[in-house]
């Protein structure tokens, strides 16, 4: 962490790339709440939404010092108290000839650290798709803050604290063993996947999975809710150069590349395999392409970022039916879309890179050999297997101490009337009787 006066253009750009990002999870609300049936739509976009207070409160005491201070316990966190409170981001001159506040980079560290808050809200906010209909409110609280603390914050310091952005030692993934991970699909996307598919699986299927149809029950939300996560996805991605710069630029083409490739692969899948094409494959193509180009988005061309949103859509396409081949409810396809994505997306970079991209890397078709594709396999595995492990435990024990599955009857009338009071719809339509006013206000 350095000190002095910070760039305006780069701090604007990082500015509205918070903004962007942390609109991230209410665009998420949207279009998970649009997936889920009417009677549970609001439980489930508030397990989105409270994730935005679990994680700051964690983030503002603990969660950004444990991400971005110096490594502790050999290297597993970083320092919980050297940023605790975020004190160490003030101080300084804010005004005057002489500004000089706490930077990183070129932009104000706190703006990077509300800017990084957002990815930890949105990673804890995916993984409730997995269990959407069937889990109480309150152990999904106390589950999304264990996990932030005891999975997303040692993942993201591996991944994303860099030696002498903000401490002088940092994550092992990034600079012990190479990995490539510009935006998250370790630390974000193949994190987020595997919790939801260990939760699903503690949790239980939903009653009546998959006998009954369980269809989403508001497509224009869940479309509202996809073009608002690609809104975002621009500032999540090149908002994370740290700079209004060329590195940004690359992200930004190759985010918006691979989503809208994504989306046919995902279309033609579905016509060749179904019959039709619909707005719901739409939407899911386009985030499963936005997935697997965040973490190489600045590795690969924008021909490469076409190559890994058609590989995204189609496999992901066909990965979301694994679900009813191996038994397992992951209700709005976390799994598929997002452990798949990532993993897709992680890895190409080990065949796509291209060292005239910012990451400055060749993969395996530009002549690199098999390194780079080793290491990025290395990160992914490793990723899983913790993230396996600790969720497990972290859901098993609130399981076995409080209970995580709503009561039978709740999960049939829908958890928004027992978990919070409150129905999304009203249904009730008043009608004139035989004596009452009919059209006009005639009887």
């Amino acid at each position: 962490m350095n000190f002095g006066a910070p760039d305006t253009g780069d701090t604007a750009w990082l500015l509205v790339c918070t903004a962007m990002v942390l609109l991230m999870t209410p665009g998420l609300a949207f279009f998970y709440g649009g997936m889920v049936r009417s009677k549970s739509v609001l439980n489930m976009m508030m397990m989105s939404l409270s994730a935005i207070a679990v994680v700051w409160v964690l983030w503002l005491f603990f969660g950004f010092s444990m991400v971005f201070g110096d490594n502790v316990i050999g290297g597993w966190i970083g320092n919980p108290l050297q940023f605790a409170g975020l004190g160490d981001l003030l101080g300084g001159t804010y005004s005057g000839a002489s500004v000089s506040i706490p930077l990183v980079g070129t932009v104000p560290a706190l703006v990077f650290a509300a800017f990084q808050a957002g990815f930890a809200m949105v990673t804890v906010a995916l993984i409730s798709g997995a269990v959407a209909d069937r889990m109480r409110f309150v152990p999904w609280v106390l589950f999304a803050g264990l996990w932030a603390t005891l999975v997303y914050f040692p993942v993201a310091h591996w991944v994303f604290s860099i030696d002498g952005l903000t401490s002088a030692t940092g994550g092992w993934i990034t600079n012990k063993l190479g990995a490539i991970d510009f935006a998250g699909g370790t630390a974000v996307e193949i994190n987020a996947g595997m919790a939801g598919l260990v939760l699903a699986l503690v949790v239980g299927n939903r009653r009546g999975w998959p006998r009954e149809a369980m269809r989403p029950h508001n497509l224009p939300a869940v479309m509202l809710g996809a073009g608002l996560l690609w809104f975002g996805w621009f500032g999540f991605n090149a908002g994370s150069a740290l700079a209004a710069d060329g590195v940004a630029a690359v992200a930004l083409v190759n985010t918006l590349g691979a989503g809208a490739l994504s989306m046919a692969a995902w279309l033609i899948v579905e016509k060749i395999r179904d019959g039709k094409a619909t707005s719901f494959g739409a939407a899911s193509g386009v985030v499963a392409g936005l997935v697997a180009i965040t973490p190489s988005c600045t590795a690969v061309t924008p021909i490469g970022a076409a190559v890994i949103g058609i590989a995204a859509g189609a496999l992901c396409a066909l990965a979301i039916g694994l679900k009813y081949r191996l038994g397992y409810d992951d209700s709005l396809d976390v799994v598929g879309v997002h452990l798949v994505g990532g993993i897709v997306g992680t890895l190409l970079i080990g065949v796509l890179a291209s060292a005239e991209m910012p990451a400055g890397v060749d993969g395996l078709l530009y002549g690199g050999g098999l390194h780079q594709l080793l290491v990025q396999f290395v990160a992914v595995v490793v990723v899983m297997v913790y993230t396996g492990v600790v969720t497990a435990l972290i859901a098993l024990g609130l399981k076995t101490v409080m209970g995580v599955r709503a009561d039978a009857q709740h999960e049939a009338d829908g958890l928004d009337e027992h978990e919070h009071a409150e129905s999304a719809y009203d249904f009730a339509v008043g009608h004139g009787g035989s004596n009452g006013p009919g059209l006009f206000g005639r009887k």
